[in-house]
C-alpha cells in the first residue's frame, strides 16, 4: 500500500463512525425479538392483504443497518394496524456482518426489485408501498425510475432519505483537500461515496425530475438530522409529493436522523397516514402514545 493511502484511512474511518455512531447495530437480543415478530406477521409470506390495507409495505433500510435493526419499532406498528410487512437486506459487503447498505447503490436497487417481485408474488398484490430510512427512502428512487418499479409501487414514504446528497454535515467537504480520499472511500464503501452531494450517483438520480408518475411520495424529515444534511435537502419536487417537516406537527419532538426512524411514534403516525390517506387523521405530539 502507498504511504498516503496509508494516511487516509483515517478520514475513511471518520466517516464511517460518524454513521455508525447515528445507528445502532443488530445484537443477539434484537434478532430473537425481531424473529419473534416476524413469526406473527413480519416477512410472514402467507400473510394476505386486507380490504381495507390492500398492498404489502416493504421497509427498506439505511445505510449501516439491516433489515432488522431498523424497523423494531416500526414494523409492529404497521402490523398492528392490520398491514403485511416485509424487510430485505440490500447491499451487503463480503465480509461484513450485520452492517449492510454499502454497497453500490444500483445494485442495491436491483436487489429491491427482485425483491418487490417476490412479494407481490407471495401476497398476489398487484403494487406493494415502499417505506425507507436514510439510504433506504432514497434507494428505492432509482428502482423506480430507472429499473421498472414505478409499475410495482403505488407509494414511497421516505424518512429522513439522502434524497439530494449530503454534505455529512460539512465533513465531506475536507475530502477534496486529501487527494485520494474519496478514491479509497469509493472502493471500500461504494455507498458512502455515492451520497455525497454532487457524485456521479445523484446527478443521474436527479436529472429530469425527482418523481417519476403513478407513484405517489412522502418525505419526513427532522430539522435536527445531522446525517443528511441541510435537511431541507431530504424534500422532493413534483407531482404527487408531501413534505411534511417533524417540528411543525409536533414542535417539541427533537428526534435527529437515527431516531426518527427507529422509535419516533410521531413519524410513525405520519407514515400511516401516507400509506392509508383516505383514513388519514390529524399527526400531533399526541401521536406519540398512540
Amino acid at each position: 500500500m502507498l504511504p498516503w493511502k496509508r494516511a487516509f484511512r483515517p478520514l475513511a474511518a471518520l466517516l464511517l463512525t460518524t454513521a455508525v455512531a447515528v445507528v445502532p447495530a443488530a445484537t443477539t437480543a434484537q434478532a430473537a425479538e425481531a424473529a419473534a415478530t416476524s413469526n406473527s406477521g413480519w416477512n410472514d409470506y402467507s400473510c394476505k392483504p386486507s380490504a381495507a390495507h390492500p398492498r404489502p409495505v416493504v421497509l427498506v433500510h439505511g445505510t449501516f443497518a439491516n433489515s432488522v435493526d431498523n424497523w423494531l419499532g416500526l414494523a409492529p406498528y404497521l402490523e398492528d394496524r392490520g398491514y403485511c410487512v416485509f424487510s430485505l437486506d440490500y447491499g451487503q459487503l463480503p465480509g461484513v456482518p450485520f452492517f449492510h447498505a454499502l454497497g453500490p447503490i444500483d445494485k442495491s436497487a436491483e436487489q429491491l426489485s427482485a425483491y418487490v417481485d417476490k412479494v407481490l408474488a407471495a401476497t398476489g398484490a398487484a403494487k406493494a408501498d415502499l417505506v425507507g430510512h436514510s439510504q433506504g427512502g432514497m434507494m428505492p428512487r432509482y428502482y423506480l425510475k430507472f429499473l421498472g418499479g414505478a409499475a410495482k409501487v403505488n407509494a414511497l414514504v421516505g424518512i429522513a432519505p439522502n434524497n439530494h446528497g449530503t454534505t455529512l454535515a460539512g465533513l465531506t467537504n475536507l475530502l477534496p483537500y486529501f487527494p485520494g480520499a474519496e478514491d479509497l472511500l469509493s472502493a471500500a464503501t461504494p455507498a458512502l461515496a455515492q451520497q455525497v452531494v454532487g457524485s456521479d450517483f445523484m446527478t443521474k438520480l436527479n436529472e429530469g425530475g425527482d418523481t417519476v408518475p403513478g407513484v405517489r411520495y412522502t418525505v419526513i424529515a427532522t430539522k435536527y438530522d445531522e446525517v443528511v444534511t441541510p435537511y431541507r435537502s431530504q424534500f422532493l419536487n413534483g407531482p404527487d409529493v408531501k413534505n411534511v417537516l417533524i417540528q411543525d406537527l409536533c414542535a417539541v419532538d427533537i428526534s435527529e436522523h437515527a431516531f426518527l426512524g427507529l422509535t419516533d411514534r410521531i413519524a410513525f403516525h405520519e407514515v400511516a397516514n401516507a400509506l392509508d390517506p383516505a383514513r388519514a387523521t390529524p399527526t400531533t405530539c399526541a401521536s406519540a402514545i398512540g
